[in-house]
């Protein structure tokens, strides 16, 4: 149990120092104009805003946030777009994940790198 704890311990400060590092945390995350947003991005955020429709079947599927990179919420909260990068062969790293559901205002966040890093969307 003490190894247990321990372990926990030295994970957290892991996290901890990872997220000084970085110099924010969850609720600070790096923002993004929509008009400083590519092409491809402003136009899945109009996709996403009239509902569809999609260009690939996983648009609109629940995003996990299994790494916590973006603030916490219930299972379902989050859905991932797919963000069309020019030149690639498959759907690439780009996503626009939303959440909440209509009515209720959105939010928005843009990845690059396939959820490694994200920036919130300010509208």
């Amino acid at each position: 149990m003490l190894k247990q704890l321990k372990n926990w311990l030295v994970l957290f400060i892991g996290i901890s120092v990872w997220l000084s590092a970085s110099g924010r945390t969850l609720d600070q995350l790096e923002e993004i104009s929509y008009a400083k947003l590519p092409k491809e991005a402003r136009h899945t955020m109009l996709l996403i805003k009239q509902g569809g429709p999609f260009p690939y079947t996983q648009d609109g599927k629940t995003f996990g946030n299994y790494e916590g990179h973006l603030p916490k919420h219930k299972r379902g909260y989050y859905r991932e777009f797919t963000v069309k990068t020019p030149g690639a062969r498959n759907r690439g790293a780009k996503r626009i994940v939303a959440g909440g559901r209509p009515p209720e205002p959105l939010e928005y966040y843009y990845t690059e790198d396939h959820y490694a890093t994200f920036k919130r969307i300010r509208e």
